[in-house]
């Protein structure tokens, strides 16, 4: 008998194990880049929390709301201009774009990254667990107006480990998730400040079974076993 009963339930199983092993890896490099933060003078910022976009394409205000929807607007400028200060972003006409600076920074957070999840998940397959994420993400899709046409493909060099590589796409997938949560409570007449608000009850309730079946679709690119490889393999990298 199979695990998952339907690509919704897979879909909604999945979803706090893609994000407990991207932390892990987040929680396990924050010393060190900590110190590259404190060595470089750079904060990390958006340079962390975009390292897989910016270096590929320009956003825009509009679009780092989109990317963070439940953020602030305040917030968001004050770490903005932060990185206008420190010159690791130029403005031009309304338009960020990442500058040599900031590239720098983002190369060495990335060597920081691929050192920690290298250590930490160690002795696991991590080459076959990057690869089913990708075949996901390749599936994924990007709804207009939403963040994962903004943050895909991501940043991957040449030189990229397994380990950065699963990393990074694990935090890229999650947007495919995070879409599908907001056109479910849009759909149900809701607004940020309504959603991120609402109590536990038969609406929360069918909310986030309409983001399992909005989020399931790419999962069906994977056969029934490989499901349940990338879902047991993420769950020993917790």
């Amino acid at each position: 008998m199979p695990k998952f009963q339907d690509l919704s339930e897979f879909a909604a199983a999945i979803a706090p194990v893609i994000g407990a092993a991207h932390v892990n890896v987040h929680a396990s490099a924050a010393r060190a880049v900590a110190q590259l933060a404190e060595t470089s003078g750079v904060t990390p910022a958006l340079l962390s929390d975009l390292r897989f976009a910016l270096p590929l394409r320009p956003l825009t205000r509009d679009h780092l709301a989109v990317i963070d929807r439940y953020g602030t607007a305040s917030a968001r400028e004050r770490d903005l201009q932060e990185h206008l200060r420190q010159h690791t972003l130029t403005e031009d006409d309304g338009t960020l774009r990442l500058t040599d600076k900031g590239l720098e920074f983002v190369h060495r957070l990335y060597e920081v990254h691929a050192a920690t999840a290298d250590r930490v998940w160690a002795a696991h397959d991590v080459p076959g667990l990057a690869a089913l994420v990708a075949r996901v993400l390749d599936a994924a899709e990007r709804l207009p107006g939403g963040a994962l046409e903004l943050v895909t493909p991501p940043y991957e060099p040449d030189d990229a480990t397994p380990g950065l590589l699963l990393f990074n796409r694990l935090a890229v997938v999650r947007y495919h998730r995070a879409d599908a949560h907001a056109a479910a409570w849009r759909a149900a007449g809701l607004s940020v400040s309504e959603i991120v608000v609402l109590p536990d009850g038969p609406l929360r309730a069918g909310i986030e079974a309409e983001t399992n079946l909005r989020a399931a679709a790419p999962y069906g690119v994977l056969t029934g076993l490989e499901r349940e490889a990338l879902y047991d393999g993420l769950m020993k990298l917790v």
